[in-house]
């Protein structure tokens, strides 16, 4: 019992993401492999994204809520701003980025389009999307996940609980019961903080699960073929995380470290690499904004939900690689006005886009509707989607912590002189031997 007791804390010595980025690699080799009989994993890894999936909407109602206890509505109002400023920013130049690379490097240009079925989405309309986000029931849209009303309604409840308290005219037991809200809320997060590690430790079998299956699934040769299209996505999302998350926003406007930065974040990443869910990640994100990044409540409570929805820099970057890839299969070019028309089209689809494994594919729909170009590329495109969702949803992670951290900063809502920017990032405490 000793030996065994002995071998489990060596092994929970090892920093978490560690043990899930070597889950990562021998997942993908054991599915290589052994091949389709991977996938009965499956079941083993869908059961880590539920329970990533069961903290989303308890971890933004608690985090909000102590939020917005400190958001008055003019500093909510230069928050939002510079948080929907930045996202859109990013956004477009993560299409720029992959444009640029997709036309040095012309994936697709020795390849034929066979063997896919027409795949079609609507636009969403900027009507649904602006009356979408007031909840016509708020218990009903928590049930379905929906985001976007959630934070409406918790920062519209947390405000009015705020104004009730510093009104003259309430009783001391009203003033308890608010102070109950915000007691409750503050516990609830430092629990679900708690769970996400729980649940960060059974991720190490089931990222070996996610990655056995995906790898199963696709094979070898169903890869091989695309292996360019992927290789160019990597270049592009490497360079827009070094040049824009890294250098822009956290080295020239938070004026810090990239590598302590990617030390506080990379639980997230890994994460969002392993599941490829925005959605799914951002109980970790969380968890990692608060704990090592040391960011304040009132910030990231409200900008990393609204990125986990809005922020799709991963997504829009490969609207433009696969733009790219598209007019190649057909032996078209596309012009700059046609290219400029895919970064409008990107950016404006990615705010109507949800955070979960897929968006991508909706969204190659409605650029290559714009370009005319066969939807049947969608199609082409889906067997090896899982692997290139995995970058994008990377890269969507990277670009909300780093807004976020530069946000954060901006509005004194930040400890640079704790967490990872002075050492290493806190991770779960060992079990008691």
């Amino acid at each position: 019992m000793s030996t065994l007791s002995t071998y489990w804390s060596r092994y929970r010595s090892v920093p978490i993401v560690y043990r899930i980025g070597t889950a990562f690699v021998l997942g993908s080799v054991f599915g290589l492999v052994v091949g389709q009989p991977a996938t009965r994993l499956q079941p083993l890894g869908d059961l880590f994204v539920q329970l990533l999936s069961m903290l989303i909407i308890p971890i933004i109602v608690f985090t909000l809520l102590m939020g917005a206890r400190r958001l008055t509505p003019s500093k909510l109002g230069r928050i939002g701003g510079q948080v929907v400023g930045l996202y859109a920013i990013t956004s477009g130049l993560a299409v720029a980025f992959g444009l640029l690379v997709a036309n040095v490097i012309n994936p697709g240009e020795n390849l034929q389009l066979t063997g896919g079925e027409a795949m079609e989405a609507e636009a969403p309309d900027i009507v649904d999307v602006i009356l979408g986000i007031v909840p016509g029931n708020v218990i009903g849209s928590m049930a379905a996940g929906d985001i976007l009303p959630v934070i409406f309604f918790v920062i519209v409840f947390g405000y009015a609980l705020a104004v009730v308290e510093e009104s003259d005219q309430v009783s001391e037991q009203v003033n308890e019961g608010i102070e109950s809200f915000y007691n409750l809320a503050e516990a609830g997060a430092e629990a679900m903080f708690k769970i996400v590690w729980g649940v960060m430790e059974y991720g190490v079998l089931g990222v070996f699960a996610l990655m056995a299956a995906v790898f199963g699934q696709a094979g070898v040769d169903a890869i091989l073929p695309f292996a360019l299209l992927i290789l160019t996505l990597l270049l592009a999302v490497t360079l827009h995380i070094a040049v824009v998350h890294l250098g822009g926003l956290v080295m020239l406007l938070a004026g810090q470290s990239p590598i302590k930065f990617l030390r506080g974040g990379r639980d997230a990443l890994v994460t969002a690499l392993s599941i490829r869910s925005s959605s799914g990640t951002l109980p970790v994100t969380m968890s990692d904004a608060d704990e090592n990044l040391k960011i304040d409540e009132s910030v990231y409570s409200f900008s990393l939900p609204l990125g986990a929805t809005i922020n799709m820099d991963g997504t829009a970057l490969y609207q433009g690689v696969a733009a790219i890839f598209a007019a190649n299969l057909v032996g078209v070019s596309l012009t700059l006005p046609e290219q400029f028309t895919v970064v409008v089209v990107a950016v404006l689809a990615s705010i109507g886009a949800a955070g979960v494994p897929g968006t991508g594919l909706i969204m190659l729909t409605l650029v290559l509707t714009q370009l005319g170009l066969p939807l049947e590329v969608v199609g082409f495109v889906a067997g090896v989607d899982p692997i290139l969702d995995r970058m994008r949803t990377m890269t969507n992670i990277s670009g909300d912590l780093s807004v976020t951290t530069v946000v954060a900063k901006w509005n004194n809502a930040i400890d640079f002189t704790s967490g990872s920017w002075v050492g290493e990032p806190r991770g779960p405490a060992p079990a008691d031997d």
